[in-house]
């Protein structure tokens, strides 16, 4: 999933938007969950999920900082 110096996925994950990482991760937890995968590919597939978990994590950081500043909006309106 990487190259050598790790910056594939994290390149590959950097250009995903919030229902690919979440589709992708969904899909992942349900290959681990399977089973069936080499002691390798689990370990690649668990990797892969924390990358897609970081994705998803930062996009809902993200609009949770665009709803608090809309929220504050008006209350700053209010105040002038």
């Amino acid at each position: 999933m990487t190259d050598d110096d790790g910056t594939t996925a994290a390149a590959a994950t950097g250009t995903l938007g919030y229902e690919q990482a979440r589709d992708e991760l969904i899909e992942v937890v349900r290959r681990l969950e399977a089973g069936g995968t080499t002691l390798e590919e689990s370990l690649a597939l668990w990797e892969r999920g924390e990358e897609l978990a970081k994705v998803c994590r930062h996009w809902l950081e993200g609009a949770r900082a665009r709803l608090d500043a809309a929220l504050a909006r008006p209350q700053e309106d209010d105040q002038v």
